[in-house]
């Protein structure tokens, strides 16, 4: 599917490959060993269909080596191929930290209780040129309460000058910008347990997808790396937690995923919660046989228009 897209063409391909884990999963990860050389060939096609200023994001677990207590290193490896290799750009490395992710690997932490809990993944922002659109400005965060009484009297808590590092400070660093730079350390639970999503599995009796990241996390890309109206295209669905954020946001997007079922029950991320159970069942049966749903048809119903669910 990525071979039939226009060269040029992607603003953004925000995604998270099966990682190379030493245990299998349902959704079919690759072992470590030809895992790189398996990503490789998607990271190559993908580099062509970014127009010059779009961006690759990827989100990346670490794992273990097999029987041992020893980081694997295939994480680590894949940024320096794509770059080396390929020609992408290291625009910058992000860090998604879930406070909420069980303890792993069970016979190191939990039982052995010789290694510490692995609540870290890695976002690699790869770019096709060294001048990717982004603007930080988009995805501001809530100053903290120290800044804000800063802001209020800077007088009361520094006084402008040059500093031992040589960095100078003036009095226009408490300047109101509506909100404070966010650092390349995201904290986001991935706690989700209700919503459309995981209702509509449970009503057609289908698995969910059991490797979703929460939808902060390409909310947070997709307004700091594009603008409304420009393409994301996500080459590991999923369950489609991009495609729904990306319309919410006003982008044009595309999601790629090869499995059916997951294809099939990501339907009910944009159908509306009044939708008839029946009609639910009847939109995941259809495309998981392969037929086409035009999902405009369910919203019509509730005379509601698509899209409007964000609202």
């Amino acid at each position: 599917m990525l071979k039939q897209l226009p060269d040029n063409s992607i603003d953004l391909v925000m995604t998270s490959p099966p990682f190379a884990l030493q245990r299998q999963k349902a959704y079919g990860n690759k072992d470590q060993a030809e895992y790189l050389d398996w990503l490789m060939d998607f990271a190559k096609l993908v580099y062509a269909k970014l127009k010059p200023t779009g961006s690759m994001v990827m989100d990346v677990g670490g794992a273990y080596q097999k029987g041992t207590p020893s980081r694997s290193l295939y994480h680590l490896r894949l940024p320096i191929r794509f770059c080396d290799e390929i020609g992408f750009f290291l625009a910058e490395d992000f860090y998604w930290y879930n406070p909420a992710k069980l303890p792993s690997p069970i016979e190191w932490v939990n039982k052995r209780k010789i290694r510490a809990k692995d609540s870290v993944n890695n976002l690699w922002w790869f770019s096709k040129t060294e001048w990717p659109k982004a603007d930080v400005s988009k995805v501001l965060v809530p100053y903290s309460d120290r800044m804000l009484k800063l802001m209020e009297d800077p007088s009361k808590f520094y006084k402008p000058g040059t500093r031992p590092s040589g960095h100078g400070i003036s009095t226009g660093f408490a300047k109101d910008n509506g909100g404070a730079i966010p650092s390349n350390l995201l904290q986001i639970s991935n706690t989700e347990s209700n919503g459309t999503y995981v209702a509509g599995c449970k009503l057609v009796d289908t698995a969910r997808h059991p490797a979703r990241f929460p939808a902060k996390l390409p909310e947070f890309f997709i307004r700091f790396l594009t603008d409304p109206g420009d393409v994301v295209l996500d080459i590991f669905a999923g369950s489609n937690t991009t495609g729904q954020v990306a319309e919410a946001e006003g982008r044009r997007w595309l999601s790629f995923e090869e499995r059916l079922d997951y294809v099939a029950a990501s339907a009910f991320r944009f159908l509306p919660k009044e939708t008839d159970p029946d009609r639910l069942r009847d939109a995941f049966l259809k495309i998981e046989s392969g037929a086409p749903v035009d999902v405009t048809d369910y919203w019509t119903q509730t005379n509601l228009k698509f899209g409007e669910a964000a609202e």
